[in-house]
């Protein structure tokens, strides 16, 4: 076993845990579908979430060429995906049968904690990417996002027609980088 294969193991089982959480909880919704009330812009959300654990776990193969792990080096990695388990346990409220669901008022009243944790996420891909790949063009949209999620969540602003901008962005955004990088993002 390679070093890499050691601690992609990991990895891949804190993005799988997150992946259980995004769709154990829209399996949630559906049982109980007659008691909840979506609200698109989080559900956008779930979808973003999703995509960046499939996203984690497909670039963490380009981490392959590292033949020696340190513990702090690993440590620092593993902070990714973690966070994205994290956003992935916060987006959906805890289970409850017995009361009607409003998405909508469950997302307004966690927000500042997806916006937080996103946020997180960028500041953690620059510091990852400036040590990997050094600096690149994506780490200016990072900065922007990071810039709009903060001023938000910072302002405590719950003007919906900024919430449903943001997540549209967010989703549009993942879907640019995809066409961008869809002939780097490849495993040969």
């Amino acid at each position: 076993m390679t070093p890499f294969e050691y601690v992609s193991v990991l990895v891949s089982i804190i993005l799988g845990l997150g992946i259980t959480q995004i769709m154990s909880g829209i399996a949630d919704l559906v049982h109980q579908w007659n008691k909840v009330k979506l609200y698109w812009p989080h559900s956008l959300w779930i979808l973003f979430i999703f995509i960046m654990h499939i996203q984690e776990w497909w670039i963490t193969y380009e981490l392959r060429t590292y033949t020696s792990w340190r513990l702090p080096t690993f440590l620092f990695f593993i902070l990714y995906p973690v966070n994205l388990f994290i956003l992935a346990r916060i987006l959906f409220p805890i289970s409850s049968t017995e009361h009607d669901t409003d998405m909508k008022a469950f997302y307004f009243a966690n927000f500042r904690k997806f916006f937080l944790l996103t946020t997180t996420l960028s500041v953690l891909a620059i510091i990852s990417n400036i040590l990997v790949e050094g600096l690149h063009a994506n780490q200016f949209i990072q900065l922007i996002l990071i810039a709009l999620l903060g001023v938000v969540a910072w302002r405590k602003i719950t003007t919906e027609w900024v919430h449903k901008v943001l997540s549209l962005l967010l989703v549009f955004g993942l879907l640019i980088a995809i066409i961008i990088y869809w002939n780097i993002w490849l495993i040969n």
